[in-house]
């Protein structure tokens, strides 16, 4: 009972004096709502990273032409060739399907509409390899491929920067180069993978693209998607294997190629959010301390304010105790309620 009697004061005291409970409350208020804030923008920079995981295919592995100790291609290496994707759909045993591509960046148009964007011409199955979805309209077939038909297959964001939507640009004639290409079909949204934007970019067959639109035999890269059950060590051995076999790469030489996990640049950029975070959680911290410094100093002063409140209580029989419990009891409700307050700012935030 004494101990609900401790709170109702306390309450009392802070009703009584409520512009200073607010003003002592404040530093509580800021320093929860901000570890609030920031533990919520640390989770949202890693879902961010999760989302561009699965954007661009955590099971797919990128084989670029060029070691990786010279940041491109190297001085006599061999550039990547179509032979070289056939031969790793072919002996690599951990991979379950292979998209060559041949890119490059090209002039689009479609009525007065101009834009400048990257075209890449890839096999049939680049929809189940990279994890895409057809939003409407078709994506490319085989059928395409063996003919070199000029159809086109469009990024989500692609529709609305040419001037028109995914329903009404489907079967319309945009010029590639100057080389009109029908429309066939338009992708869902995906956002971005690395340093690319999915959404922004344009696919067609890979050999319209290579005899007709890029014009090289070279491959931009090729894309290897593991099995559920392979392992990206493993994988990698395999496409080192066949690579370096197809390259006729002595044993001791450097490998003119580079595999890249896309996991490792988002394990780095995963780890930057996370130093960030805790940054910002630590600055958060520091206010929420001197918040509760705050509240200490005041109730410093409100003993001094209370000398004979306290001479009082003692006369009337309060011993030494429950004069520090009830200062206690007070700074108690004045975090909690500050504490509170914080946590609704912070959330709403």
């Amino acid at each position: 009972m004494l101990f609900l009697e401790m709170i109702l004061v306390a309450l009392q005291s802070v009703r009584a004096n409520l512009f200073r409970a607010f003003l002592t409350m404040l530093g509580i208020i800021i320093g929860v709502a901000s570890v609030i804030t920031m533990i919520a923008i640390g989770s949202g920079a890693r879902a961010a990273v999760d989302q561009q995981i699965d954007a661009l295919g955590a099971s797919v592995l990128s084989i670029r032409a060029g070691s990786m100790r010279h940041m491109g291609v190297a001085q006599g290496s061999t550039t990547l060739e179509i032979s070289d994707a056939e031969a790793i759909a072919a002996d690599a045993p951990s991979i379950i399907g292979v998209v060559p591509e041949i890119a490059g960046q090209f002039q689009i148009k479609l009525g007065n509409r101009n834009e400048n964007l990257r075209v890449t011409g890839v096999t049939a199955n680049f929809i189940d390899v990279q994890g895409y979805t057809i939003d409407t309209g078709r994506s490319i077939t085989r059928a395409d491929n063996a003919s070199r038909r000029a159809v086109a297959v469009l990024g989500a964001a692609v529709p609305a920067k040419l001037g028109s939507d995914n329903q009404a640009i489907l079967g319309q004639t945009i010029y590639i180069k100057g080389i009109a290409f029908e429309v066939m079909g338009v992708l869902a949204e995906k956002g971005s993978a690395g340093f690319r934007n999915v959404d922004e970019q344009i696919w067609m067959p890979f050999y319209t693209a290579r005899y007709r639109v890029v014009g090289t035999e070279q491959l931009d890269s090729i894309s290897a998607q593991m099995a559920p059950d392979a392992t990206v060590e493993r994988s990698i051995v395999e496409i080192e294997r066949v690579l370096r076999r197809e390259h006729q790469i002595l044993p001791g030489k450097d490998n003119d190629f580079n595999i890249g996990d896309p996991r490792q640049f988002f394990n780095v950029r995963e780890a930057a959010a996370n130093i960030f975070a805790i940054l910002l959680a630590g600055i958060a911290s520091i206010s929420l301390v001197v918040g509760g410094i705050g509240i200490m100093n005041i109730m410093l002063v409100t003993v001094t304010e209370r000398t004979r409140e306290i001479g009082i209580r003692k006369a009337l029989g309060a011993s030494q105790w429950n004069i520090l419990l009830q200062f206690v009891i007070e700074a108690m409700v004045l975090c909690m309620l500050g504490g509170a307050a914080g946590i609704a700012v912070g959330t709403g935030v």
